[in-house]
């Protein structure tokens, strides 16, 4: 567990691409794996790699539907109840959201090889699809900010741009807002919410630009978070069985990701005066898609008759996405409208940015299950990841490399550990598991450790079972308000707490 502290915010929220703003953030957001699947998988915290016999299990190892005896379908239903606290300058809220949505369906075939001569006497083919993660969450954090203002964002982008009658003077014309690059688009919506002037406004060269905003501090911030959202794998595998010894699997694996992120920023001032700037809200509203492939292999060995041993890589996952981005900014301020109403300023543009890639870093568990016959087993996964791995592509794109280097840097290999349990009594089942994960960071503090448990009961009808299982994780993290521009982080503490029921019938 990595207990070194830094001071500084959240480091993954300071980068910008020419085309879009794109974060390390991305890249984690598809790198960081969620626990999912059926009810037996969660209730033993995913601790699959050396068991196999589950269909949610060939996504830690592909051998693992080796293991199945017969044909066999399971699909399940989770409910998603994630809470998030936040602290900013000794301001606490909580969150909360709710969900309820089929994560798991498939199916696997068993092929018998009745030759005795043949060492190869069974092979196992199947199709799986799992929500990896459901992106529904919402988030508030709020709190009075003593020294830093959200105009940091928008002059970030407006010094340096010539103060041209296209771009800044012209300011009720929006009919070339989609022509404009992102820099200029940022630049225009903080000119409009009256965030800033420039040094001099006759010289259209002019390149400097002044915050409108009091300086007297006790700025009052306010983020309103709202995702939803899926990130699915369809999984095709096969895998066959030499004497019931050794298994081995392929997985074929096609993602497909679609959120929408709507973040919601306002900022009022203790502005007493008749004139001058009294609050400003900044709404920005993301819609990223896409897919990606990836594949794995594994092996599952049988020692003896009750002891398993696993090893399986997951390769990295290749995304092709897009976003498309829509922004308004509404404006009180009390000598800028005769009639004290707001100024909207809503463009009312979609812009679409360039595809970009993101790479994922590859994963290794090794595994180590003891069945107790007919009893029941323990099972232990060791995983490992080099978050230093993700890659943003075009590395012609020098701030896309700019992130690439920065997670180099900063970003580290994180262990993961998973140990489950079963126990068998007549057609019950009682499970129980617990996950830990490590910082994707060298340094944790912009994002903890995570910690889970997990537990769930089933019951066997002999052609068909039904399972229950309970997930819980938690996990912290610095969150900034905007995301760049301002370098005071709230601390987020996200909490998860799942229900999953699973149906699963012999055929």
């Amino acid at each position: 567990m990595k207990k070194i502290f830094i001071t500084s915010s959240f480091l993954f929220a300071s980068f910008l691409s020419f085309s879009q703003e794109i974060t390390p953030n991305e890249g984690l957001r598809y790198a960081i794996d969620n626990l999912t699947g059926s009810a037996r998988f969660r209730a033993m915290s995913g601790a699959f790699g050396a068991v196999g016999g589950d269909l949610s299990s060939i996504n830690v190892n592909p051998a693992g539907s080796a293991i199945f005896n017969y044909n066999q379908a399971t699909i399940s239903l989770s409910n998603y109840n994630v809470r998030n606290s936040s602290s900013y300058f000794g301001t606490r809220t909580v969150e909360s959201d709710h969900d309820l949505d089929i994560n798991q369906a498939g199916g696997v075939f068993v092929f018998k090889n009745n030759n005795p001569s043949s060492g190869w006497n069974k092979f196992s083919l199947a199709l799986n699809y799992e929500n990896n993660s459901n992106f529904d969450n919402q988030f508030n954090t709020r709190g009075v900010n003593p020294n830093n203002s959200i105009d940091g964002y928008f002059l970030r982008f407006a010094n340096g741009l010539p103060n041209e009658g296209g771009i800044f003077l012209d300011v009720l014309d929006t009919a070339f807002f989609d022509e404009l690059s992102f820099i200029d688009q940022q630049a225009l919506l903080g000119y409009n919410a009256y965030m800033f002037n420039p040094v001099d406004n006759e010289n259209p060269d002019n390149s400097v630009y002044v915050s409108n905003v009091p300086t007297n501090g006790n700025y009052y911030q306010e983020n309103y978070t709202v995702a939803s959202g899926y990130n699915g794998k369809l999984t095709g595998n096969i895998a066959t069985s030499f004497k019931d010894r050794l298994f081995i699997g392929l997985n074929l694996n096609a993602h497909f990701t679609d959120l929408t992120n709507t973040i919601s920023i306002y900022e009022s001032y203790n502005n007493n005066s008749s004139t001058g700037l009294r609050s400003v809200q900044f709404d920005t509203e993301t819609y990223t898609y896409g897919g990606g492939f990836s594949f794995g292999i594994g092996a599952i060995g049988k020692i003896t008759e009750s002891l398993r041993l696993g090893l399986a890589y997951e390769s990295p996952t290749w995304y092709n996405l897009t976003d498309e981005v829509r922004q308004r900014t509404i404006t009180y301020c009390a000598d800028c409208d005769a009639n004290n109403n707001p100024i909207v300023f809503d463009p009312n543009v979609i812009m679409v940015f360039e595809s970009y890639k993101i790479q994922t870093p590859s994963k290794l568990t090794g595994s180590f299950a003891y069945v107790f016959g007919e009893k029941g087993l323990i099972s232990i996964d060791y995983a490992m990841k080099d978050y230093s791995n993700i890659t943003f592509r075009p590395r012609s794109d020098v701030n896309l490399e700019s992130i690439n280097n920065f997670m180099s840097a900063n970003f580290d290999t994180a262990a993961e550990i998973r140990v489950g349990g079963e126990f068998k009594h007549k057609q019950w089942s009682l499970r129980g598991g617990y996950r830990f994960e490590e910082s994707p960071y060298k340094v944790d503090t912009a994002m903890g450790d995570l910690t889970g448990y997990s537990g769930g009961i089933g019951f066997d009808f002999g052609i068909s079972r039904l399972d229950l299982a309970y997930a819980y994780s938690r996990r912290k993290m610095n969150f900034d308000l905007i995301s760049s521009g301002l370098n005071d982080a709230s601390r987020l503490t996200a909490i998860n707490n799942n229900v999953t029921l699973s149906y699963t019938i012999k055929f």
